[in-house]
């Protein structure tokens, strides 16, 4: 196992988000966007400045649909986001006969369809789930979830990975040529007893696997077998979700939470570092 020091980590944003997540690179605009879900703000760096846009209601996950809009996840819908006028516009209700759950990590995958985790604001175990919207149809697939996180999918698009973080698990499961699910998932990691806990998480063009590890101030990358390779520490213990980014998609952007750290400078900000050797995949775009 290696510690990755090819280059120093760099704060793209001082911003304090009290719990940052949903970390993803958009290809065709060539920045940066987060959340900070209990926050209820989107952000958006594009290398040079700082955009935010405030909402009613928490959000946690987004996808891009084009130059100009996102879909995003919030506590209870999805809705398409224009980022120009702000508007928004609901495409199906998530959970909202569930005041008590909110949207958790999500991620866009290879064929188009958009996966989002739900759980309880309390972290209360197995009341979350994860669902799939594809071409309008939205899809419960894994019921039963705590902390549902570290959905991200193979190069090739045929695996899914999820994880509970409440468990310390992280599961993988082949999909179908239009993402959907096919056979049960098999367990990929059990991290329970290192003590560690699976955030978001995202894989490289090699088939890697790169998880924040809340608590553990890191992003750990392990290969197809499982086994840890390196790790990239950060100067916040609470990291959230990584992504990779950048002309080259070479940069790793991580987030991270304030939240029950007040005593951590650091806590709550976004951050990115260069890696030699590594390369992440671009982020699909949503079928509509």
């Amino acid at each position: 196992m290696t510690t990755l020091t090819t280059s120093p980590v760099i704060t793209l944003s001082d911003t304090k988000c009290t719990l940052g997540e949903g970390a993803f690179w958009h290809p065709e605009r060539q920045s940066f966007f987060w959340c900070d879900i209990l926050g209820h703000r989107l952000y958006e760096h594009d290398g040079t400045a700082q955009h935010a846009w405030d909402f009613d209601r928490a959000i946690s996950a987004c996808a891009w649909v084009d130059a100009g809009r996102l879909l995003i996840a919030s506590e209870v819908d999805l809705f398409l986001f224009d980022l120009a006028t702000g508007t928004e516009e609901r495409l199906v209700a998530l959970e909202a006969d569930l005041p008590g759950n909110r949207s958790n990590d999500g991620r866009a995958d290879p064929m188009g369809g958009f996966w989002i985790g739900t759980m309880d604001y309390g972290c209360a175990p197995g009341k979350g789930a994860i669902y799939r919207l594809y071409k309008g149809e939205l899809r419960r697939l894994v019921p039963g979830v705590g902390i549902p996180n570290a959905i991200c999918f193979s190069p090739d698009g045929r695996t899914a990975h999820y994880a509970d973080t409440d468990l310390g698990m992280v599961w993988r499961v082949a999909l179908d040529a239009e993402g959907w699910p096919l056979g049960a998932p098999e367990v990929f990691l059990d991290l329970a007893e290192d003590g560690l806990n699976p955030d978001g998480a995202v894989v490289d063009t090699e088939g890697r696997f790169w998880t924040a590890q809340w608590g553990a101030g890191r992003v750990a990358c392990y290969g197809t077998d499982g086994a840890l390779l390196r790790t990239v520490d950060l100067p916040a213990t609470q990291v959230t979700c990584p992504a990779f980014g950048g002309a080259e998609r070479r940069r790793l952007f991580v987030t991270s939470a304030a939240e029950g750290k007040p005593e951590e400078a650091e806590a709550g900000r976004t951050f990115c570092v260069d890696l030699d050797g590594v390369q992440g995949q671009a982020e699909p775009r949503v079928l509509l």
